[in-house]
């Protein structure tokens, strides 16, 4: 394939066991148990691991810290709010730890509704989040890139403010990315001034061509002054040794959460967002659409990335991710559970199909 595709896996960073169907064990979030996972992410194929986000879970910075400092490679994907964090204090925080882990830290910047109430946060309305986070992506970035900022804006202040330890620049990178996700208009025009990635679930590929190419014209229009956006896919994949056995376990899965009406299953419902209502009406157009995108999770108490699914043997769902690569899509993150097994079976079954080879652990890289 042309592109640079990069694959990574999701990481469960929750209070509860048994997230998404996952085993629920006692240690399910315990350092051994999710250090396990991020070296399993390193050992087969993928690049790294998102980490979510919300009041409720246990401090995303810190577990994301925790791995990178038990791993080599591993790229932690830390998604994190404003509102939770100060601009200031953490580009410092994200600078050090970038420093420490050798350039390993992702940002996947969240604005969508949490309990801002418990840590002490203002709502506010969908304009105020969204002008927020902009602001907060663009100054961010001026504390990692410049020295003395002073900056005077609607929602921060700081005077001559120069985060330390100064990012390292590597090649064309010169700060951690910042990822962002969301589907409303005024998420839209946050990604296409600001973000480095675009995060997309799991809509049939019609729609997601339609939103590549209103994000790109939304750059031109807002003058972009930052390199071109890049898009990416957060979405369940089900795979098996053949076809008929993927759709039978997974109806039979889809079944099993009918029984339990969603119990574990139902994050981003809580309060439903554009992005989440979008998946949730493709249930409308049929149970699976283009070759193999499994609507009917969504009926059944499943949100967020667990909404919509991918199903069907390693060939059939590689067919169906390099389809959204000739979109444009270049960041990929993949999962299903139970986790520490599928991190195995598609990293050795999938990633092959898709230009990526396991590696190995044992060779030198950065490390905390």
């Amino acid at each position: 394939m042309t592109q640079n595709l990069e694959f990574l896996w999701y990481i469960p960073n929750q209070a509860v066991a048994g997230h998404r169907g996952d085993e629920a064990v006692p240690d399910h979030n315990s350092l051994d148990t999710l250090t396990a996972q991020a070296r399993a992410v390193e050992d087969n194929g993928w690049a790294g691991a998102l980490i979510g986000t919300g009041w409720g879970r246990p401090d995303t910075f810190t577990v994301g810290t925790a791995l990178a400092a038990r791993t080599t490679r591993f790229n932690p994907l830390i998604a994190i709010r404003p509102g939770y964090w100060q601009p200031a204090q953490f580009a410092s925080a994200a600078a050090t730890l970038d420093q420490l882990s050798g350039g390993r830290v992702r940002i996947n910047i969240v604005s969508g509704k949490d309990d801002f109430e418990a840590y002490g946060d203002s709502e506010g309305d969908q304009a105020h989040r969204y002008g927020r986070t902009r602001e907060f992506m663009r100054l961010v970035r001026h504390l990692w890139t410049e020295r003395d900022v002073t900056h005077r804006g609607q929602h921060y202040s700081v005077t001559n403010s120069t985060a330390e330890p100064r990012i390292t620049p590597r090649g064309d990178r010169l700060h951690p990315p910042l990822y962002f996700g969301g589907a409303s208009a005024a998420a839209e025009r946050v990604a296409a001034a600001e973000a480095d990635v675009q995060l997309f679930w799991g809509e049939p590929r019609d729609g997601i061509a339609e939103r590549i190419a209103r994000l790109k014209s939304l750059s031109r229009e807002l003058d972009r002054d930052r390199p071109p956006l890049e898009f990416g896919l957060r979405i369940t994949t089900f795979i098996r040794d053949t076809s008929e056995q993927a759709w039978r376990e997974a109806e039979a899965k889809v079944a099993k959460m009918a029984q339990i009406e969603g119990a574990g299953w139902h994050d981003h419902r809580r309060v439903v967002a554009e992005g989440q209502q979008r998946l949730l009406d493709l249930q409308q157009q049929g149970e699976v659409l283009d070759e193999n995108l499994y609507t009917t999770p969504g009926k059944f108490g499943a949100g967020g990335a667990a909404t919509t699914w991918l199903v069907g043997t390693a060939e059939e769902v590689a067919s169906s991710l390099r389809k959204y690569a000739q979109l444009g899509i270049s960041k990929f993150i993949l999962s299903d559970t139970p986790y520490l097994q599928e991190i195995a079976r598609q990293g050795r079954s999938l990633l092959p199909l898709l230009g990526e080879t396991p590696t190995d652990r044992r060779q030198p890289a950065n490390a905390i």
